[in-house]
């Protein structure tokens, strides 16, 4: 079923292949006709309006496929679609006008461990206390249909669909209208790179991926090869969706460095261009975010200098080095951020590897940042998020290993940076939770194959397989979700105490978040382990040693403190080990 704006009936079809389609709907048989020359089919005498539990039948096949394009299941991904009205929500969001990244705060969840319940509707519970934390936006993970209960999300085969487990569409338009209700903005977390291993009938009716050219994940999504133009219809229909039918204010796009796109037009550069024009019709920002381990400042130059005018993307680099100089771990991709000099590059450039050799990778990476193009707003940055603790053979956080000090030092790093901060669910307390791998994928072989695959992985690295939970097990997601009594005392409350601190600091400070890259300095000792980041007259003192530390500053007055025992004297903040201070002039 395609969107109204792009089909003249309800049940539109791409199938080029096809000699023959008929829909079944509601039990009857619906021959399909040839609309025009390019694959399509349309089904004149089917039902015109109501709820229809409907699939499609392809050349004599007696089990009906899903809609590409439908916006529920129901019955899991392997049944019939439902017909969905988005227009039958009564939105209450008129006097939403959203707000653009800079200034702003994300905090990224994962529905089915947010709260015990798991859902959409559950999660709206939540929202009093995303506000009252003083975050701007909810980054929800993946919540396209996929095969099973629970999954990370990016599994998705049918990216129309919400998933029935959260709630389904019209619990979707709930959320975001009470998210905009107690003013926060939602971003929406989707995937364009690769579809899932169960449930994906895709390639049944065209050449939606490029068999054999394959990324991480599987087969490649066609962006550039025969039939793209209708791929990439596909694609900008299903974000044109989430912005307009769903009134998200942005999407974050998962790793477009495995997107495979020879055209002239890049698609990044069609995304920057839907959300001008979604923005264009409704007065709000739409805001997009890539997911790039390029570090290819290109995706955020404007398009008028043959960029791709995106609003953001995340900064890897960021995070690599506050992990490194709160924890000491230099094994892995983490080896090249062995120095307080590597955060003192990202925070006065924003990439450290642009154009610099790469031991990990073994080649030179990336490219600097124009910064007279790029705002450091652009960059989104975090000392955790679901990839950085779930791909790790325990899904361990940093509150697992480290403690009170270490883990405010990282809080001030993200929180007082001059990128936009990203939280992710349950950092802000301290949550000893892990955060694991975990999938319910119904067919015993492929659950197999996707548990022996993640112990082979950490086998290579070096890890016990022992240690490695098995994605499958129900445990495993239970294990997950949150705890939120956690919050309630002791250094989990203090922690909480200081990140809502940090955020309205943030906000009531307009240089930490409002001034360019050219109004950035750091200074920094590798031997007494501090750093001194300097934004206009704020200045944000970090100690990652254990020992105390005196660091220079110009005087003023203490806005923050981590620790009781920071006191600034004589144009000096005396730092205890593990501890930080925001002060002004």
């Amino acid at each position: 079923m395609t969107l109204p704006a792009h089909g003249t009936t309800r049940f539109d079809l791409w199938a080029p292949e096809a000699q023959d389609v008929t829909l079944l709907a509601d039990g009857r048989h619906y021959p399909m006709v040839r609309s025009g020359s390019a694959g399509w089919w349309s089904a004149p005498e089917a039902p015109a309006s109501g709820d229809v539990d409907y699939g499609y039948l392809l050349d004599g096949d007696t089990t009906p496929l899903p809609d590409p394009r439908s916006r529920r299941q129901p019955g899991g991904v392997h049944a019939l679609s439902r017909t969905f009205d988005a227009g039958s929500h009564e939105w209450a969001d008129g006097q939403w006008k959203g707000r653009g990244l800079q200034g702003g705060v994300i905090y990224e969840l994962h529905l089915g461990t947010f709260t015990p319940e798991g859902t959409l509707d559950a999660a709206i519970g939540k929202l009093g206390y995303l506000a009252d934390l003083g975050v701007d936006f909810v980054e929800l993970l993946p919540v396209n249909g996929f095969n099973g209960t629970h999954n990370w999300g990016y599994d998705g085969v049918l990216w129309y669909a919400v998933h029935e487990g959260y709630g389904g569409p019209a619990a979707y338009q709930r959320f975001v209208d009470a998210a905009h209700a107690a003013g926060l903005g939602v971003i929406q977390d989707v995937v364009y790179n690769h579809l899932g291993p169960s449930g994906n009938y895709l390639p049944r009716f065209g050449p939606y991926l490029k068999s054999g050219e394959g990324n991480t994940w599987g087969d490649s999504v066609n962006l550039d090869g025969p039939g793209s133009d209708v791929v990439r219809r596909y694609i900008l229909d299903n974000a044109a969706m989430w912005l307009r039918d769903y009134h998200v204010d942005g999407l974050r796009l998962d790793a477009v460095h495995a997107f495979k796109d020879e055209r002239a037009v890049h698609l990044l550069e069609e995304f920057g261009a839907l959300a001008d024009e979604v923005s264009a019709e409704t007065g709000r920002p739409a805001t997009m975010i890539a997911e790039s381990d390029l570090n290819n400042p290109r995706l955020l130059y404007p398009r008028k200098v043959n960029g791709y005018g995106l609003a953001g993307q995340w900064s890897d680099d960021f995070h690599h080095a506050v992990h490194v100089n709160v924890s000491g771990e230099t094994t892995g991709y983490y080896s090249d951020f062995d120095s307080l000099a590597a955060l003192a590059k990202v925070l006065v450039d924003g990439f450290f590897h642009d154009g610099s050799y790469s031991s990990f990778r073994d080649r030179h990476h990336g490219r600097p940042i124009n910064t007279a193009l790029v705002h450091p707003a652009a960059l989104v940055v975090c000392s955790q998020n679901h990839d950085q603790i779930g791909n790790r053979a325990t899904g361990d956080r940093l509150s697992q290993s480290l403690g009170y000090g270490q883990l405010a030092l990282a809080a001030v790093a993200t929180l007082a940076s001059p990128f936009t901060p990203m939280l992710f669910m349950g950092e802000e307390y301290g949550a000893t939770t892990p955060w694991q791998f975990f999938t319910s994928h119904p067919e015993p072989e492929l659950g197999k194959a996707t548990a022996e695959g993640r112990i082979k992985e950490f086998e290579r690295m070096g890890w016990d397989p022992a240690v490695v939970p098995d994605p499958q097990d129900p445990a495993t997601f239970t294990r997950s979700k949150l705890d939120w009594s956690e919050a309630e005392a002791g250094d989990h409350a203090r922690l909480l105490e200081l990140y809502r601190n940090l955020i309205a600091l943030r906000r009531a400070t307009p240089e930490l978040a409002g001034l360019g890259f050219e109004d950035t300095a750091v200074a920094f000792s590798e031997d007494e382990g501090w750093l001194r980041l300097r934004r206009g007259s704020v200045e944000v003192a970090m100690n990652f040693s254990t020992e105390p530390r005196q660091v220079a500053v110009g005087g003023g007055s203490l806005l923050l403190a981590t620790e009781d025992g920071v006191a600034l004297s004589g144009g000096r903040v005396e730092l205890p080990g593990h501890s930080a201070a925001v002060v002004t002039q």
